[in-house]
């Protein structure tokens, strides 16, 4: 299985102006300059997909994307599913009043989508154990149903000593190792969104 297509679908404030929940989602998640646009375009294979900037906390809307996977069954040929690409958590320079509106509707987001199945956490690889990434485990965990899935995602592998990436995969046995600049784990990350979504309709 491989993702033959992705398009941008639309933006929202919140919730209340999102897409009608007709489609499972993949949520990406993670602190503001973790690389969330750059692994959503590399895992896509389009380029422009997301859009990512040096200035961190740049995206503030829930961004969705319709993803068209193609299976190796002529009885199902494809399947589809919905990507959406979060606001960078720990923004800089913004206003409290904002920064406590986007955390509102992030998080309103993440515990009332019904469609919801998957939240991918992004973690920067050289940074692992910072409070706001616990912070995010831990509210995760609390409001995860069991129809929903955890991915931890760990970026910039490629920045990290080969003995440092070894402890940090002992470490997170079931984590997804990830390089954009070198397009490392892009299928593992696949594969273990695909493997939750559809199951045995895998083929």
């Amino acid at each position: 299985m491989k993702i033959v297509e992705a398009t941008f679908l639309t933006s929202a404030q919140s919730i209340n102006d999102s897409p009608t929940p007709n489609m499972a989602e993949v949520a990406f998640l993670g602190r503001s300059n973790v690389g969330k646009s750059s692994l959503l375009n590399t895992l896509t294979n389009r380029k422009g997909l997301a859009k990512s900037s040096s200035t961190p906390g740049k995206t503030q809307l829930i961004n969705y994307f319709d993803i068209k996977f193609k299976t190796q069954s002529e009885e199902l040929p494809y399947l589809f599913a919905r990507f959406v690409d979060l606001p960078g958590f720990g923004y800089a320079k913004v206003s409290k009043g904002l920064k406590k509106d986007w955390n509102k509707n992030l998080t309103g987001y993440l515990e009332e989508r019904p469609c919801l199945q998957v939240f991918v956490h992004l973690i920067d690889s050289r940074h692992t154990t910072l409070d706001i990434d616990k912070n995010v485990d831990e509210f995760l965990d609390l409001i995860k149903r069991g129809d929903q899935k955890i991915i931890h995602a760990f970026t910039k592998t490629d920045k990290l000593k080969q003995n440092d990436l070894a402890k940090l995969k002992r470490a997170y046995p079931e984590g997804i190792f990830i390089s954009n600049l070198k397009k490392r784990g892009m299928m593992n990350l696949q594969d273990a969104i695909t493997e939750h979504l559809f199951g045995n309709q895998i083929f």
